[in-house]
């Protein structure tokens, strides 16, 4: 049974590694019990797909009009929807971050108030990093 559970652990961090690309790929253990590990266990299409479906409406609104719903959303969530750190980090005033914010929520029809919204963006950023 322990070996079964190494082998399986092993091709896991294999699949992990493999998703990362570049030249060098090392996985540390406590990567195998993180997001990433589940990220890396799912078919490169539906990544891809899951990814395009919520980004692209933002990223094509991004590329039309020059703008940045993108990466504001990237740095919103990496503040954990802190309006103030995170105007303050971007120097923008809070009420360009709202606005903002309230266009990704209209183009995409999520509600950024909603942890299972901000976790379904965060995870689909993450895809597009790769």
């Amino acid at each position: 049974a322990a070996l079964r559970g190494a082998a399986i652990e092993a091709e896991n961090a294999r699949r992990l590694a493999r998703m990362r690309g570049g030249r060098s790929r090392v996985v540390a253990g406590t990567e195998l019990d993180s997001h990433e590990l589940l990220l890396a266990s799912v078919p490169e299409e539906v990544r891809a797909s899951y990814r395009d479906r919520l980004l692209g409406p933002l990223v094509d609104y991004d590329r039309t009009h020059r703008s940045e719903l993108v990466a504001t959303l990237d740095r919103f969530l990496a503040y954990s929807g802190s309006w103030q750190r995170c105007a303050t980090a971007m120097h923008v005033h809070v009420n360009t971050l709202r606005y903002r914010i309230g266009r990704v929520e209209e183009l995409t029809g999520r509600d950024l108030a909603s942890l299972e919204n901000r976790v379904d963006f965060y995870l689909a950023l993450k895809l597009r990093r790769r």
